[in-house]
C-alpha cells in the first residue's frame, strides 16, 4: 500500500531585495540641504574672492570655492540615486484589462 500526501500550493516565496528604501530616502531628503549648504559656502568663498566678503577659512583645502562646488554636485548627486533607490519601481508594469460591457 502506497500513501500519498499531497500539499497545496502555498504563496510564493519571493526575495526582497530592496530592503533599506525607507533609510534611502530618509537619507536622500538630508543630503540635499547639505548640497544647498556647499553651494552657499561656495559662493561666499566666491564673493571673497572679489574681496565682498571675508571668508573664516583663509588656508587649507577648503579654502577653494571649486572645492565646495565639486563636494555640492556630487553629495547632490548622491541624493538622487538614493532617492530612484528608494522609489524604485518595478521594470515591467502588468498591462490593465479592459473589461467587455
Amino acid at each position: 500500500m502506497v500513501v500519498r500526501i499531497r500539499f497545496n500550493n502555498g504563496p510564493k516565496v519571493r526575495r526582497n531585495y530592496r530592503k533599506n528604501q525607507h533609510l534611502a530616502l530618509g537619507l536622500a531628503a538630508l543630503l540635499t540641504p547639505v548640497a544647498v549648504m556647499a553651494i552657499v559656502l561656495a559662493l561666499w568663498r566666491l564673493s571673497a574672492d572679489l574681496r565682498a566678503t571675508e571668508f573664516p577659512i583663509s588656508m587649507g583645502l577648503f579654502s577653494h570655492w571649486q572645492v565646495w562646488m565639486t563636494g555640492a554636485a556630487i553629495i547632490e548627486f548622491l541624493a538622487i540615486i538614493l532617492n530612484r533607490y528608494g522609489n524604485a519601481e518595478p521594470a515591467l508594469q502588468e498591462p490593465v484589462e479592459e473589461s467587455e460591457a
